[in-house]
């Protein structure tokens, strides 16, 4: 069975850093591109952020360029999403994502930890 858990989520003031971490299990890690996708409310879900199997490829959105860092621990099987300089646009849920090295799509969804960025 395919998991993916997100974590680190919460609310937080404009300007504060927090870390979320996507825990994977069922799947073979370091065969995985992962991303991360936000979807504030009312608003259509986008690509946040993504790195390739190996961590030597990244995108970001350019709306996070510069404020947001995207990593990878094959060994410990986890993602994580780096945010730093939060804005009230940087709220919404937030979901990672696995997509096989040669695929195309995005195969596996974790269900999402909400972000808040609020003074």
């Amino acid at each position: 069975q395919v998991q993916l858990v997100e974590s680190g989520g919460g609310p937080v003031q404009p300007g504060d850093s927090l870390t979320l971490s996507c825990t994977t299990s069922g799947i073979t890690f370091n065969r995985y591109a992962m991303g991360w996708f936000r979807q504030a409310a009312g608003k259509e879900r986008e690509l946040v952020a993504a790195i390739t199997w190996s961590g030597g490829s990244k995108f970001y959105a350019d709306s996070v360029k510069g404020r947001f860092f995207i990593s990878r621990d094959n060994a410990k099987n986890t993602a994580y999403l780096e945010m730093k300089l939060l804005k009230p646009e940087d709220t919404a849920v937030y979901y990672c994502a696995a997509r096989q090295m040669t695929g195309g799509v995005y195969d596996y969804w974790g269900q999402g930890t909400q972000v808040t960025v609020s003074s």
